[in-house]
């Protein structure tokens, strides 16, 4: 290849969901090394839903992309180019200059992944941030116990996938989970072993919860916010312990969401509810992967991937993964 392509955000989506329109693709030079620095040519960069807020101008929890610049997110690439020792053509690296082709990337902000140890695309998903937030939220954040019944929304996703297996796999006494199809309905269940699962468009969330969770919920593992938050709130045994991950249905409406209308249940059910981001977590990354990593290896730990082909596909695959049209982990294969 003798050029590179970016995908640049070309205006701000005017509504809560991006248009085609709201980025640009374009074509450059391959860029070259500065002193400390790496080129790198992407193979595998992730699409995911955070992203959204960084199109937009509003303050957020992350800097805003700035117009006209590269998108970026979690990427794996080979090393090209090396003005760094340690560091050789042909490593892999983990870093987080995606949606283009090559990157220039600082040395110091990188990580060589190994391939002969796992797929490369693991190191975006269930070894990379996915699986540290599912694992982190659920031990870390809301200390699951083997007594507690768990409930999780968005649960086909990235995320949600791996927070059931791990609640399961930790002894809960029953883990439920929402999705948007029948099929996802299905695989939760029958693959990854959920004890129960619904379509959230079925109907009312709160009457489904209810019938899946006759005792009520301990742990409730907020990909979704709205709706789902309020059902959850109703389920929920005193002291449940909520861990606010995203609330993806905001991206859904241009108006604000009519739920939660029963907020003051969490004062009588003294409920703890806590949004966290897993960029607090890093320090256990390492404890992480050496739990994590051999329940994957020996299948212990399922995973799921929706892999889009080629990198003008990229901003399609994210609209698509604002919709759910993935389960498990979206990503683009370059």
């Amino acid at each position: 290849m003798s050029s590179a392509t970016e995908i640049r955000l070309a205006s701000r989506p005017a509504g809560p969901q991006p248009t085609l329109e709201n980025v640009s693709i374009v074509d450059v030079e391959i860029p070259r090394p500065g002193p400390g620095q790496l080129v790198v040519r992407n193979v595998v960069i992730s699409v995911d839903p955070y992203m959204r807020g960084r199109m937009s101008a509003a303050k957020n929890y992350a800097e805003p992309y700035e117009l006209g610049k590269v998108v970026h997110g979690g990427a794996i690439g080979e090393v090209l180019e090396s003005t760094v020792d340690g560091y050789r053509p042909g490593d892999y690296v983990l870093h987080g200059l995606g949606w283009r082709s090559h990157a220039v990337v600082d040395a110091e902000t990188a990580s060589t992944v190994d391939p002969d140890a796992a797929p490369l695309s693991t190191y975006l998903g269930v070894l990379g941030m996915t699986g540290l937030t599912a694992y982190t939220g659920l031990l870390e954040v809301a200390r699951s116990r083997p007594s507690d019944t768990v409930f999780v929304s968005g649960a086909a996703g990235a995320v949600g996938s791996l927070v059931g297996q791990l609640a399961k796999l930790k002894g809960a006494k029953r883990v439920i989970g929402s999705a948007g199809s029948a099929d996802k309905v299905k695989h939760l269940i029958s693959d990854l072993g959920f004890d129960a699962a619904f379509n959230y468009k079925d109907g009312p969330v709160t009457e489904q919860l209810e019938a899946a969770a006759p005792d009520g919920i301990d742990v409730y593992f907020d990909n979704v916010g709205g709706e789902h938050l309020e059902a959850a709130i109703e389920a929920a045994n005193l002291h449940a312990q909520f861990e606010m991950c995203g609330m993806v249905s905001l991206h859904a409406s241009p108006e604000p969401p009519a739920a939660p209308r029963n907020l003051m249940k969490i004062v009588g059910k003294r409920l703890t509810l806590r949004g966290f981001l897993v960029g607090d977590h890093y320090g256990l990354r390492q404890r992480f992967l050496a739990e994590v990593a051999p329940l994957v290896k020996e299948c212990k730990l399922r995973y799921e991937e929706t892999l889009v082909e080629g990198i003008r596909n990229t901003p399609q695959a994210f609209l698509d993964l604002l919709k759910g049209a993935n389960t498990g982990k979206m990503l683009v294969r370059l």
